[in-house]
């Protein structure tokens, strides 16, 4: 099986990253979906949408889950059942997931040059200007969505800006890890964000670093 990646963040904390390469009837074989999951993956037009859906599941199975222990609240964020929480992730042929003691969050995007042109609707631009290589600089603001992404569904409330409400500390490409904070309404919470990039695509995870 295509298991690409594990990452043990900490004692407590872990990510899987799974490269999809299989057919759906394949990546189906042995497992079990809940009623409701079985007619999200019917209605699903994509089919590399429906074997990403697919693959969350068997990285699931890694750790002792099926998709009986997975269900989502009222704003769409998955949870376990028990006291691990747990944050999914899927682009294109990659799919990823990561299980914690503690909240997290994580993204997964494959690199490509249109982030160049919409980079203002999600972060200062101009903080990324003096970046001369036009690579560097996609790389650079891929890792900041990716960043984003994963604190945005950590933190899981409604409303919250990409631009406004959440920000991703300076870094250098080569640092693999910043740290962010979001604040929105009465709440602020800071983070820990670490990140990797692999065969074009870039992948974030944020865990909480301080309890506001």
């Amino acid at each position: 099986m295509p298991l690409y990646k594990t990452i043990t963040v900490n004692p407590t904390t872990k990510v899987f990253i799974w490269k999809i390469e299989e057919s759906f009837e394949t990546l189906s074989d042995g497992i079990d979906l809940t009623k409701n999951c079985s007619n999200r993956v019917v209605n699903m037009k994509s089919d590399l949408h429906r074997r990403g859906f697919m693959s969350i599941r068997h990285l699931m199975a890694l750790e002792g889950y099926s998709d009986h222990d997975l269900y989502y609240d009222e704003n769409g964020k998955p949870h376990l059942t028990g006291d691990k929480h747990i944050s999914i992730t899927h682009s294109f042929n990659f799919s990823a997931i990561i299980i914690s003691d503690f909240e997290v969050g994580i993204d997964i995007e494959m690199q490509r040059s249109k982030i160049l042109r919409i980079a203002h609707k999600f972060t200062p631009i101009e903080e990324y200007r003096t970046i001369a290589n036009e690579d560097a600089m996609m790389r650079k603001l891929t890792i900041v969505w990716c960043g984003k992404e994963s604190l945005y569904k950590s933190f899981a409330e409604k409303g919250v800006s990409f631009l406004e409400n959440i920000y991703v500390e300076e870094f250098m490409l080569d640092d693999y890890k910043t740290t962010a904070t979001v604040t929105y309404e009465d709440k602020t919470q800071k983070y820990n964000v670490d990140f990797l990039e692999f065969e074009g695509f870039t992948c974030a995870y944020a865990l909480i670093s301080e309890k506001q």
